[in-house]
């Protein structure tokens, strides 16, 4: 079961989600909200995975919010304006549907939702460099290297990338995917560990310095190896 809200100051448009999610077996309604402070108390009263998220709303839109958000929830966009797909995807939104809403088209989004609980090449961050916005599958990246104002991402391909994430951003949403800080400028994918010392971590061809301030998590990350290889 997955518990979603609604956010949404249009009572008309709130109440024909509320009748979709009622027809879909998988969801559960657990709040709603008018405007992005309700939201905001019902994401710390409540648990919720899933957002329906108004785009244009008093105050805040839903855009502004959703970048607020330290933690975001699988969040589906729902506007009557076509104007704002590309900020929805590079917030990584599951879907932008535009009003109103067919229940056809609602249960398309969360047959998507579903599939990225439980279809790992689904998961992909967006990394905006040389002005597009790209899609990248989260196993495709070896490490993040941090280089003044911009990061570095290189990839197992060997091709690499410059944008404006930072690193806190980054390992903010990557520590859970397997993302390990082991240096203030490198953070490593932990999967592709070929080879350490005390001093170095190498993914195959890539030699990445381990930072003195970093010795707990490469003591950690040490563990976790050593325990992967045992379970083998």
């Amino acid at each position: 079961m997955i518990n979603c809200i609604i956010v949404d100051d249009e009572p008309l448009a709130a109440a024909l989600l509320e009748k979709h999610i009622s027809s879909t077996g998988h969801l559960k309604l657990v709040g709603k909200a008018e405007h992005a402070m309700d939201a905001y108390q019902l994401l710390q009263t409540r648990s919720v995975d899933l957002m329906f998220l108004d785009i244009q709303m008093p105050h805040l839109t839903g855009i502004d919010f959703l970048r607020s958000l330290s933690k975001k929830p699988s969040t589906i966009f729902t506007t009557a304006y076509r104007d704002f797909a590309i900020e929805g995807f590079e917030l990584e939104a599951v879907d932008y549907l535009l009003k109103p809403i067919t229940f056809e088209r609602f249960f398309k989004s969360v047959e998507r939702v579903l599939r990225s609980r439980t279809d790992s090449h689904q998961n992909f961050i967006i990394i905006k460099a040389e002005g597009m916005s790209r899609k990248v599958l989260i196993e495709e990246i070896a490490y993040f290297e941090s280089q003044g104002n911009d990061i570095k991402t290189v990839l197992i391909s060997n091709e690499s990338m410059m944008s404006k994430n930072t690193m806190a951003d980054l390992e903010s949403v990557l520590s859970e995917k397997g993302f390990v800080r082991i240096h203030r400028s490198f953070m490593i994918n932990s999967q592709l560990v070929t080879a350490f010392n005390a001093h170095e971590i190498m993914l195959g061809i890539h030699q990445i310095p381990v930072g003195r301030s970093y010795k707990n998590e490469f003591d950690a990350l040490v563990i976790e190896i050593s325990q992967r290889s045992i379970n083998q």
